[in-house]
């Protein structure tokens, strides 16, 4: 992404969508009120025009590489996909949530086919997923930090034993990672691949975006749970009980 001051607001929130996370973090208006330059809307809003550029590079910027989590200590995973995934996610489901209040009110009438379909499971979804984190960050993920390499003169048994209380939680979570799953894939066929019409406000692509971010998002988030994090917590076997 290149921005310059003299672009305006609203053709940085259209050609780059991903921009959009930064104006609404500012209070930066880029739907009906996106019209006027980048240095005049931050100018009325007391901001650092450069600052601001740099957070619009930085927000299109390809994300780093991933880091080798076969091996990392279980406890830096967890702590990597609370701060990567958990926390930035709540905050992104309540912003989507006032995003789509807003398409749906606005143009439902226009898409009756699409827009309520899309709301009611974004909703759910939303619902889901901030419950399934609840339970992720207070009970299993603890139970996953005090796991241990199993000592060499420990009965086979109690290894066994340590492991199935860590399967009933985890085949919970995959359970509604699935669920998930299938929300997502719904409203990827009812958006036609967060596809917009050619009539969206910024706003309503900005909704999309999102929720096409969210979806890629939450495969990465889901990947090192299922496939890293919970197939590695039952082979260390090992729980201490408090």
């Amino acid at each position: 992404m290149t921005v310059t001051p003299d672009a305006t607001v609203a053709t940085i929130a259209r050609e780059f969508p991903a921009s959009i996370r930064v104006f609404q973090s500012h209070h930066i208006d880029f739907c009906c009120g996106g019209h006027i330059p980048l240095a005049e809307a931050c100018e009325g809003r007391h901001l650092d025009v450069g600052q601001v550029i740099a957070e619009l590079e930085a927000a299109d910027a390809p994300p780093p590489s991933m880091y080798d989590w076969m091996t990392a200590p279980l406890s830096a995973l967890v702590a990597h996909i609370q701060a990567t995934y958990h926390g930035p996610l709540r905050i992104e489901l309540d912003r989507l949530d006032a995003m789509m209040t807003k398409v749906s009110d606005r143009h439902g009438a226009h898409l009756p086919e699409v827009v309520p379909a899309l709301q009611r499971a974004f909703s759910e979804l939303r619902e889901e997923l901030l419950e399934h984190m609840l339970k992720e960050d207070q009970v299993l993920f603890p139970m996953v930090c005090k796991l241990e390499p199993v000592s060499n003169n420990e009965p086979a048994g109690a290894a066994r034993q340590r492991a199935a209380i860590l399967s009933g939680p985890i085949a919970v979570m995959e359970s509604e990672h699935d669920r998930a799953g299938a929300l997502l894939a719904e409203m990827r066929v009812l958006t036609s691949g967060y596809a917009p019409p050619e009539w969206a406000c910024p706003t309503f692509r900005g909704l999309y975006y999102g929720l096409a971010q969210l979806e890629a998002d939450m495969h990465v988030h889901v990947h090192l749970e299922n496939n890293i994090l919970f197939p590695r917590a039952l082979a260390s076997a090992r729980f201490q009980v408090i």
